[in-house]
């Protein structure tokens, strides 16, 4: 436990820490990067030269500080954390490294204002918060070894096959190279693949199992990022994967890691919705594919939301989870079709996600939740559910990219 004082004390300095938050953030990573380079392979560079990460990190702090009298308010935040921290491979040691650089970069930042006794005060706070996050990855750590085929850190999986799914996204169905069993999973769950690109180190990087647990593989189902202009790491890994990953070929995979999960005990029978947008189809659709294989009678309702056809990524398995008595709806939108989408019935909508949409087709005065997508999908998205009244305990969601980055209505959780 923290004593009163530093509570106190963080409590006070809080209104000054925000406003100097990303300031902070980026002096701590540059500190880091320069004092223990050989830490830099954890973090994603896309994100570190864009900025989110460091406006991620921003976020924690101040988050960790507003409610540092009230630690279990922040209990998702630590799985979030520890989730990922668990799929890159990072361990205790990493913790006082972080530590050292993050109070240097305090004290840089507000020079003679960040006092001896302000600095004892945040590295009490920030040790207990390392404390909490070690405790809770050695436990997740103890699960991913102990279950059936589970493993901790890397291990080598085939590329049984590859398959393209549209112009811009390709699965590759990953299987065990010694016929060994692969580990359960829960719907929703990500695992991590390391690449050794020849030209560039880069860090590893997460992709949602888009397929169902128990079917003998691992499925991911990758969309090609583009290239920037400004060379930018962005798109690197994906284009990897894409031209030069092969069926037969050896993939470095970490275990199935992630919180963003399907949660059907919790819903007491309640209807189920889950909305998509673009490649943010993946963990839904191992939701949806759970769902359906569990022969669930509850109503399911499941929204994918595209540009077009020719980029719409998985409409055939979507549209599968239909008919034969199943409990499921599927809705397609477009929001640049092409000519003949609509007439031939590869989408049901032209447009966007609108609140009237989900008035009109969903349960939405009892559903629970499950949203995944872009930044304008997810904003769009929220913004309608708390325009209907829909409570942030029913929603849950997923964000490909540091959770800061997502700055939208009061639904949205950091």
């Amino acid at each position: 436990m923290l004593s009163e004082k530093t509570i106190r004390i963080v409590k006070d300095i809080t209104p000054v820490v925000a406003a100097n938050a990303e300031t902070i953030t980026r002096r701590f990573y540059q500190r880091m990067f320069e004092g223990n380079p050989e830490v830099k392979a954890f973090f994603n560079q896309s994100h570190q030269h864009s900025g989110g990460q460091q406006r991620a990190l921003a976020g924690a702090i101040c988050a960790y500080f507003a409610h540092i009298d009230n630690l279990e308010a922040l209990t998702p935040a630590v799985e979030l954390i520890a989730q990922k921290h668990c799929s890159l491979g990072i361990q205790a040691e990493h913790y006082p490294i972080v530590g050292k650089h993050l109070l240097a970069a305090i004290k840089d930042v507000m020079g003679d204002a960040a006092t001896d006794e302000i600095i004892d005060a945040v590295a009490e706070a920030y040790g207990l918060l390392a404390e909490v996050c070690i405790g809770r990855e050695a436990q997740i750590y103890h699960q991913q070894k102990s279950q059936s085929g589970g493993w901790n850190g890397y291990r080598k999986l085939v590329v049984e096959r590859k398959v393209p799914e549209s112009d811009i996204v390709t699965s590759f169905y990953l299987k065990s190279e010694d016929d060994q069993p692969l580990p359960d999973f829960l719907p929703g769950q990500y695992i991590t693949v390391k690449v050794d690109h020849p030209k560039t180190p880069t860090s590893p990087r997460n992709y949602s199992l888009s397929d169902r647990p128990g079917t003998g593989h691992f499925r991911i189902s990758v969309k090609r990022e583009p290239r920037p202009v400004d060379n930018a790491p962005d798109g690197l890994i994906s284009s990897y994967l894409h031209d030069e990953v092969n069926e037969g070929d050896r993939l470095d995979i970490g275990p199935p890691c992630g919180e963003f999960t399907l949660d059907q005990a919790s819903t007491n029978g309640r209807p189920i919705v889950l909305l998509a947008g673009g490649i943010g189809v993946t963990p839904l659709l191992a939701m949806a594919k759970s769902l359906h294989n569990s022969n669930t009678t509850t109503p399911v309702y499941f929204l994918q939301a595209a540009k077009n056809s020719r980029v719409h990524a998985l409409a055939d398995e979507v549209r599968s989870l239909c008919g034969n008595g199943s409990s499921f709806q599927t809705k397609i939108v477009y929001d640049d079709p092409l000519s003949d989408d609509l007439s031939s019935g590869r989408c049901d909508v032209e447009g966007f996600v609108t609140t009237e949409l989900l008035q009109n087709w969903v349960p939405f005065s009892e559903a629970d939740f499950y949203v995944c997508g872009p930044k304008p999908f997810m904003t769009a998205v929220f913004t309608s559910l708390s325009e209907l009244g829909v409570s942030e305990d029913r929603i849950r969601h997923e964000f490909f990219g540091p959770k800061q980055d997502l700055q939208v209505s009061e639904l949205a959780t950091t």
